[in-house]
């Protein structure tokens, strides 16, 4: 049985040149992450109005992302300004009260039409489960500046913003190991010449509206077949999306007349390429919880499966998979 991973789609997912909102804000490859070390990757992905070049970015250090270090960027010079911390922290065993706060890229040429990233990396330390930490952004052009400051209000979401700052939300410390796909998994599904296993969803952040889940299908039988739907009682809408390129930049979109299953073949819906999209979701998925999902096929018809839920962050997260920091075109 020929296998089909959709090699595109798994190679861009969340590379160093792939993922920008639909919209094209700044962002932080990775939106979410458990206290420890965590690599700040600011994605600019265009300039200023009237598409002019940028030849500046500058980035703000939030308090709690302590010992930051800028990666330098060939034809780019460097500059970090230092400062107090708020309070002291403890890193690698010793008490530090200041470090950077402030890094500036600078002199370089980042033209309208192209995408690059700046990084920071650092230590994300005492700050609490849920809270959001804020890197604001700036980039300079000749004639004008985009800076990405603006912070959500208490339950609003930040595509709402016309700029918002690029965020990383902080995950509980136990959610910081390995994807663990062991202990816990769905068992195999069979729906006519159709087998569904491997089905998982992500856990998701408390107010975030959208969530998604991955699964494989093995159509055994002699006749092709499309997963036309799915529902959940756990969401407002249940569709099945993909990651395409449109003007160098990757967005989801919902797969248009179905998604098919060729005869002898497997389908893998996994992060970075096809998977399930949950739109309104009521409540939270909680790592450990299981979401009921409803799939319906042209040919074998409609079959329910318990998608057990993971960790937010797991191995094959590919630093960003996720649904509330991407938009989405149609929505």
């Amino acid at each position: 049985m020929r296998r089909i991973l959709f090699p595109f789609a798994a190679a861009c997912a969340l590379s160093a040149a792939s993922i920008v909102t639909a919209q094209a804000h700044a962002t932080l490859e990775k939106s979410a992450s458990a206290p420890g070390a965590y690599k700040a990757v600011l994605r600019i992905p265009h300039g200023c109005d009237g598409g002019q070049a940028t030849h500046t970015v500058r980035l703000e250090i939030p308090e709690g992302f302590i010992g930051a270090k800028p990666m330098p960027k060939a034809g780019w010079q460097l500059a970090v300004e230092k400062g107090d911390y708020a309070k002291s922290y403890k890193l690698h065993g010793e008490e530090v009260k200041s470090g950077a706060r402030v890094v500036t890229w600078s002199g370089g040429n980042l033209p309208d039409d192209f995408y690059d990233e700046f990084v920071v990396s650092g230590t994300l330390a005492d700050v609490p489960e849920g809270q959001m930490l804020f890197f604001k952004a700036t980039q300079v052009c000749d004639k004008g500046e985009v800076s990405w400051n603006e912070e959500p209000a208490p339950g609003q979401n930040p595509h709402s913003l016309e700029h918002p700052a690029p965020a990383v939300t902080i995950l509980a410390a136990s959610d910081s190991g390995g994807h663990d796909h062991g202990g816990h998994q769905a068992a195999p599904v069979k729906a006519g010449d159709l087998e569904i296993s491997g089905a998982w969803a992500r856990a998701m952040l408390p107010g975030q509206p959208t969530g998604g889940a991955y699964l494989t299908i093995a159509n055994k039988g002699k006749a092709a077949d499309k997963l036309v739907g799915a529902s959940s009682p756990t969401a407002q809408k249940v569709e099945i999306h993909t990651m395409t390129m449109k003007d160098n930049v990757m967005v989801m979109r919902p797969v248009e007349g179905g998604l098919e299953i060729p005869a002898g073949e497997t389908v893998e819906l996994k992060p970075g390429g096809f998977h399930v999209m949950f739109m309104g979701v009521k409540e939270a998925f909680k790592e450990g919880g299981a979401v009921p999902v409803t799939l319906e096929f042209e040919h074998a018809g409609k079959v329910e499966i318990q998608v057990p839920v993971k960790a937010a962050n797991g191995g094959d997260d590919h630093s960003g998979h996720d649904h509330s920091s991407h938009e989405h075109s149609d929505h």
